[in-house]
């Protein structure tokens, strides 16, 4: 399977792009090993969306969401925990996707080392990639060494899909106070492996 083209992140508008994600496989290859899992849930950040970090202006903790679509955005979130995000819009422009959940698919072991868990057990595997900060641990992703970087060039990849014929489902988004009623929220229906409320 190869990774998706610059194109395929240029060409489509931010809730489009999160829906087509779905059942995509993230991609690290590191010092490590390599760590991969297919994407089975997201959310849009729109620059007219309140809960999008570019709601207000540009500042240096979200200046890569402003980069060129196909970038990666790494913030932290409670003082500890990582997200992950593909900035999804023109240059300058402001939006991105995050990635929500992933099926973990390869490199389990390094996964679940990473994140402290036994990856041989049902629970553990269900747990290892099961929201934004799980999953960022577990791919062993950087906030310093993957911020900004390209998903075309850089050493995280996006490829795909791998996953096929699922029932998609649209929803509210999961953890803010502001645009909480936007149906921006994409997940693979019946998929044990998408994050908890």
């Amino acid at each position: 399977m190869t990774k998706l083209p610059l194109e395929f992140y240029e060409k489509h508008d931010t809730l489009t792009l999160s829906q087509l994600l779905l059942g995509c496989e993230l991609v690290h290859e590191s010092r490590e090993g390599t760590a991969a899992g297919i994407i089975v849930e997201t959310e849009a950040y729109l620059t007219g969306d309140p809960a999008c970090h570019a709601y207000r202006r540009k500042t240096v903790r979200n200046a890569a969401m402003f980069g060129p679509a196909g970038t990666l955005y790494v913030y932290q979130i409670y003082g500890f925990h990582h997200c992950i995000n593909v900035v999804s819009a023109a240059e300058g422009l402001g939006e991105a996707v995050l990635i929500r959940a992933l099926e973990p698919t390869q490199g389990l072991d390094l996964m679940g080392l990473r994140r402290g868990l036994d990856p041989a057990t049902k629970v553990g595997l269900r747990g290892l990639c099961s929201g934004p900060g799980k999953l960022v641990s577990a791919m062993g992703i950087d906030r310093q060494e993957h911020n900004f970087s390209s998903l075309v060039t850089g050493p995280l990849t996006i490829r795909g899909p791998v996953l096929h014929d699922f029932e998609m489902v649209t929803t509210t988004r999961i953890g803010i106070t502001q645009g909480a009623d936007l149906p921006y929220r994409f997940y693979v229906k019946g998929n044990p492996f998408i994050s908890r409320k």
